[in-house]
């Protein structure tokens, strides 16, 4: 009976470790995807920005264009 109980126990205490380190590497691999996502998210807020700046910067180009090519006909025309 003893015997029995001891090896009960010892199966529980086995059972119940592994079930703490299940545990704490659940938590490590929760903590690292936790680091990967706002990671992605701080590189996709920065290429946003970047995106956001180039655009606008294609876009006053595209203004100046527009504004150099109406006031050469008309300069063309007063001389």
């Amino acid at each position: 009976m003893r015997i029995a109980l001891l090896a009960a126990t010892a199966a529980a205490l086995t059972l119940a470790a592994c079930s703490q380190q299940t545990g704490d590497n659940a938590a490590e691999t929760a903590d690292a995807a936790g680091d990967t996502v706002a990671s992605a998210a701080e590189d996709t807020a920065e290429n946003v920005d970047a995106a956001a700046d180039n655009t606008a910067a294609a876009t006053n180009e595209a203004a100046e264009d527009v504004d150099a090519s109406i006031e050469t006909p008309a300069e063309t025309a007063a001389h």
